[in-house]
């Protein structure tokens, strides 16, 4: 495994090791050694094609994430919503996919979001805090002053996710995480 920074403080992607022959391949999906998070939850994600889900934080008990993609392809998106970030309220997105073998490491204090590409994508979260649904929020993944050209014009997006408030609603809420 291989960590490799972003311009946003503390994201990181990791770069996984895959042994492929003709029998499939035997992938690392975490080393404590390599990462060293002390991760208490874990959670896994099955989305269809063209799903959108997010952008999902807990403004109390916030909780870092590591994703990996074990089956399929996805968009991953995130904003910085911590306070005297120097990115603060900007976005960074990255393709996870099976055959990338790519994670990303997602600090405390981001939202997240995710569109699906293929016909099945299995998604694989471990997290540093319990979910507690009655501390989380987000931002609604269509606001136009996100401008996010999603890869597609058919989207899947649950009620709650299209419910959720602007960018600009969560500055005067929350102001930051």
């Amino acid at each position: 495994m291989k960590i490799i920074k972003t311009k946003f403080k503390d994201l990181l992607i990791i770069k996984q090791k895959n042994n492929s022959d003709e029998r499939g391949n035997l992938r690392e999906t975490f080393n404590k050694k390599t990462l060293k998070k002390n991760f208490i939850f874990e959670y896994c994600t099955t989305s269809k094609r063209n799903a959108l889900r997010g952008f999902h934080f807990q403004y109390k008990y916030q909780q870092a994430k590591f994703v990996s993609v074990l089956k399929g392809k996805i968009l991953d998106f995130v904003i910085d919503l911590r306070k005297n970030s120097k990115t603060f309220g900007k976005m960074y997105k990255i393709v996870l996919s099976d055959k990338n073998c790519l994670s990303l490491y997602i600090p405390e204090g981001f939202a997240h979001a995710y569109f699906s590409y293929e016909k099945i994508n299995i998604v694989y979260y471990k997290l540093t805090n319990y979910y507690k649904p009655m501390f989380e929020s987000g931002i609604n993944l269509m606001d136009k002053d996100l401008k996010i050209k999603w890869p597609r014009k058919k989207l899947y997006i649950s009620k709650k996710d299209n419910k959720l408030k602007s960018l600009k609603s969560f500055y005067k809420t929350f102001k930051f995480l």
